[in-house]
């Protein structure tokens, strides 16, 4: 009678209906809409939703001992998401939080070989996968939805103009690091539409053979290099440092050692600009499920635990912004894509795979949407006066490259009609 008990505590708005391992069925909350309905197929299940429902709920569908109603996986999440947030309570998840809490600085002891363990947990899984879900660009981070009806690729295009505009790239030739530069695509946008030098960084074996084919295709080898490297053990001097979605995978414990690399490596006139998902709620700790079986070691910090450790750097910081929202748009549209090629991915990998992967992207979803998760972007110099007084060259900047765009791909269908008059 625990979990039943439980459930009680925990479904204060909606109507929740459970069907037991025994045959029964019994309604929770308050017998109006929403409704949801789960199924739970064993005892063990039982057990375990008590225990620890932060880790158990997805290894339970992962192994199909529950399976949500005829509404689906979004819905039931949904509906748990909104009264876990806004509803009732579950004791011992709050326990367990404590606990987890406790052991954050350990779970994040994130020292070189361990990170590029982690790393490979995730980022070196079969490429097909990647190609499948994401955009053209394999842009793996928060796209940018400024009117709120773009394209995927729309959108990480306009988010990749919008990181470059904070960078105040304004003449050729600066050297940048992109640290956790994925499969190079921000990389290359630099070198190709600003005629910047840029070096990215990976801890990713397959990320790294991706990137540099990318560059040898795009004839930017010159401009664009990619090196299996550590950020702690670069040592060179640039102008510029971007980083897209990987602050996540630094770890409190390391926090001011990323800022100071990225003061020590800077120019005096230089700019960084990191770009990460963080927290409105405060400082926090990282899902138990998430934590096991997609982000080992990752934390996504509430902009304070942050800004505490960039003032003992002694950097400025000249802009932050948060973007609210944006992840969750991005997270709908990958999962419509890995749906429309759930077969496929399947003979990748297996059934088990498919669920770990929907709950995932599902769950991160509903984080955004429900759970009080944010992306935030914070803009960095060594020196006061390094940008300029006013934010009007960013909006410049972003403005010019949409234009010279828009430009070219009339030019392009231009060309491509004097073609087909020709022949």
């Amino acid at each position: 009678m625990l979990l039943e008990a439980t459930l009680q505590k925990l479904i204060k708005i909606g109507t929740l209906t459970v069907r037991f391992p025994d045959g029964r069925s019994q309604t929770f909350g308050t017998g109006r809409e929403p409704h949801a309905a789960i199924v739970i197929r064993t005892e063990r299940a039982k057990r375990r939703l008590l225990l620890n429902p932060a880790l158990a709920l997805g290894e339970l569908y992962m192994d199909g001992e529950i399976e949500p109603g005829p509404r689906g996986l979004f819905q039931t999440l949904d509906f748990l998401a909104m009264n876990s947030m806004e509803g009732g309570s579950h004791p011992m998840d709050k326990l367990m939080e404590k606990v987890r809490w406790f052991r954050r600085k350990f779970d994040q002891l994130n020292y070189a070989a361990r990170s590029k363990r982690n790393v490979a947990h995730h980022y070196d899984l079969d490429g097909r996968l990647y190609s499948l879900m994401l955009d053209e660009d394999r842009q793996y981070s928060c796209a940018y939805f400024p009117e709120g009806d773009e394209t995927l690729e729309e959108a990480q295009l306009k988010k990749k103009r919008h990181i470059a505009s904070k960078l105040r790239l304004d003449r050729p030739g600066l050297d940048i690091l992109d640290i956790g530069c994925g499969w190079g695509g921000m990389a290359l946008y630099l070198a190709r539409e600003f005629g910047a030098r840029v070096t990215g960084l990976t801890l990713s074996e397959e990320q790294l053979k991706e990137a540099r084919a990318r560059a040898k295709e795009a004839q930017l080898e010159h401009m664009v290099t990619f090196e299996l490297m550590d950020y702690r053990n670069w040592t060179k001097q640039v102008d510029r440092v971007v980083s897209v979605g990987m602050f996540e995978h630094v770890g409190v414990n390391h926090f001011r050692t990323y800022f100071d690399k990225i003061k020590s490596i800077l120019t005096d006139d230089g700019v960084a600009l990191i770009h990460a998902i963080g927290r409105a709620d405060g400082p926090g700790s990282t899902n138990p499920w998430i934590a096991k079986y997609i982000f080992p070691g990752g934390y996504s910090p509430a902009i304070s635990e942050v800004m505490s450790v960039v003032e003992k750097s002694g950097l400025w910081a000249t802009d932050i912004e948060v973007l609210r929202l944006h992840y969750a748009r991005t997270l709908e549209q990958w999962h419509h894509r890995f749906a429309d090629n759930r077969s496929k991915l399947a003979k990748l990998y297996d059934e088990r795979f498919c669920r770990m992967f929907e709950f995932y992207l599902i769950g991160s979803e509903l984080a955004f949407r429900r759970m009080g998760h944010m992306n935030w972007q914070l803009q960095l110099t060594k020196n006061v006066s390094a940008l300029p007084l006013a934010r009007d060259y960013m909006f410049d900047t972003e403005r010019n490259s949409a234009a010279k765009s828009t430009m070219a791909e009339g030019l392009t269908a231009v060309g491509w009609d004097r073609q087909r008059e020709m022949s």
